[in-house]
């Protein structure tokens, strides 16, 4: 079976309390993550929401959640603050459902090199190429300007730190784990727990940069380093669980 892409909240209109309860307002459906599940909007331009979910973004990632206003928000997306209001609620569920909506496409990269892995006869190589796609895509300014974005605002909103591990980490280790046992079958890989071979695999290419990038953005990491991290974390992997050439 294919890679399954990351996938988001889709559907009708939800609270962003946190709580994870529902209500029946027109804004107080939540899925069971607790995150805002939209709605399509009533006699509302599709191009209208888009560009009030592109302006949020750009707000809420320059400013945070707190500083973040509805009126820059407003005015960046050109459009009244009742339309924001009449489109998600409140500054609140529209923070929830931008992030919500932003984190699939941020991962989506890796569902093709993981298809390719699956596919390839040269094994070493679609490793290596699955590892630079990780890096570029763990490293990437908007990814991790995203990443701080969550983890500064997590203790007000947990359910976004739940979310976030759902549609990367977690959706990663599942498509990797289901990808080792299909090589595990064709007699190319050998290890008892594909679950845990695929965390290490994460932590042995793009933990170190993940880290460096998050924390230190001012700390130059060139792209040749990333590389050589990527390419002897695969040569430790490959090493402890690759079957030999016969």
């Amino acid at each position: 079976m294919a890679p399954t892409p990351p996938s988001g909240t889709s559907g009708s209109t939800g609270s962003g309390s946190g709580s994870g309860s529902t209500d029946r307002s027109p804004h107080g459906a939540v899925d069971e993550f607790g995150i805002p599940v939209l709605a399509e909007p009533v006699n509302a331009s599709q191009r209208k929401r888009a560009a009030i979910i592109a302006a949020a973004l750009a707000v809420f990632l320059d400013e945070g959640y707190t500083a973040a206003s509805v009126d820059a928000i407003a005015a960046k997306a050109g459009v009244s603050k009742p339309t924001i209001y009449n489109h998600f609620g409140n500054k609140e569920r529209l923070f929830l459902a931008v992030i919500a909506g932003t984190l699939p496409t941020s991962f989506a990269p890796l569902v093709e090199p993981l298809a390719e892995l699956r596919a390839t006869d040269d094994v070493a190589g679609g490793f290596h190429r699955l590892g630079l796609a990780m890096a570029v895509t763990v490293t990437d300014d908007a990814v991790l300007r995203l990443r701080r974005l969550v983890i500064g605002e997590v203790d007000r909103f947990p359910q976004l730190g739940h979310l976030w591990h759902r549609l990367g980490p977690s959706w990663f280790n599942t498509e990797m784990a289901a990808t080792f046992e299909f090589l595990i079958e064709r007699g190319v890989l050998r290890m008892d727990d594909p679950d845990l071979a695929s965390q290490q695999l994460t932590a042995l290419t793009v933990g170190v940069p993940q880290l460096i990038r998050t924390f230190q953005p001012d700390v130059p990491l060139p792209e040749e380093t990333v590389r050589r991290m990527v390419e002897s974390g695969i040569k430790v992997f490959l090493a402890a669980y690759a079957v030999p050439a016969s």
